[in-house]
This record gives C-alpha cells, sequence and structure tokens, in this order.
C-alpha cells in the first residue's frame, strides 16, 4: 500500500514522503492514527501543491535573509566598557547585549543562538561578528566597536 505521510514516523520516512508499507500497518496505524493518508491521483495533486508552496515560501525567507544581509553590512555598533591600565578590559560584550542593541536600534531581530562567532567580544577595537540570517546559506556581518 503506498501512503503519503502527514507527519514524521519513525523508522518509515519524513512528513511529505511517499512510502510503500504493508496493508495492515497502513490501514490499522498510520491511516488510522491519522499519520498518512492513501497515495491516490487526487492526493499527490494535493502534495506537488504543497511542496510547491513551501518552495515559494523558502525563496521568500531566503530573499528576506539577503535583505536583512544588506542591511547589517552598513551597521556598526557601538559599546563602551570599562578599562584599566593598558588597556585592559573589564568585562566583556556578549551576544546576547549584541542581539538586544541591534533589535533596539535598527529593529532588526536576529535570534541569539544564530550568532556563529558566539564567544563574547573581551579586547577593544573592531569586531566582525557573523550570523547565520537562512540555513547557512545567507550569513550576514555585524561590525562591533568596543571602546573605552
Amino acid at each position: 500500500m503506498k501512503v503519503i505521510l502527514l507527519s514524521d514516523v519513525k523508522k518509515v520516512g519524513k512528513k511529505g514522503e511517499i512510502v510503500e508499507v504493508s496493508d495492515g500497518y497502513g490501514r490499522n496505524f498510520l491511516l488510522n492514527k491519522k499519520l498518512a493518508v492513501l497515495a491516490t491521483k487526487k492526493s499527490m495533486e494535493i502534495l506537488d501543491e504543497q511542496n510547491l508552496q513551501h518552495d515559494l515560501m523558502e525563496k521568500q525567507k531566503e530573499a528576506e535573509a539577503e535583505e536583512i544581509k544588506k542591511q547589517l553590512s552598513k551597521i556598526t555598533l557601538e559599546f563602551h566598557v570599562k578599562t584599566g591600565e593598558g588597556g585592559r578590559v573589564f568585562g566583556s560584550v556578549s551576544t546576547k547585549q549584541i542581539v538586544a542593541k541591534l533589535h533596539d536600534q535598527y529593529g532588526i531581530h536576529v535570534e541569539k543562538k544564530k550568532v556563529i562567532d558566539n564567544d563574547a567580544i573581551t579586547s577593544l577595537g573592531y569586531t566582525d561578528v557573523k550570523v547565520d540570517l537562512y540555513k547557512n546559506k545567507v550569513i550576514g556581518t555585524i561590525r562591533v566597536h568596543v571602546n573605552g
């Protein structure tokens, strides 16, 4: 029996895949629990339409990420930290602070876990911080200036 999976099923397949399963398993488990539908001509057309919509959404998200990348290339975030003798820095600038300032000043929302260089900045001067904007395909760079 051929079925189209509506959600991920362990050891069977991922959502949207067309898989061949035994009749009993398909009828009594997958169809009964609404984890799959029969792979008919109509359901195949619906699946194709859903895949097309998904591809369009992904292209749109990637285009939005490219636009954010362009905005980030023009931005320099300024941070002031306490310094001691010889330019030693007391404290550091964390990724949380960078993301918060980016959101507050420019309205650009980036998740903290998407920051690739997630080490705190502990030195004075300019530092480039890389951010994953879209599935490791679009990488933006934020310029951070730390001064005393």
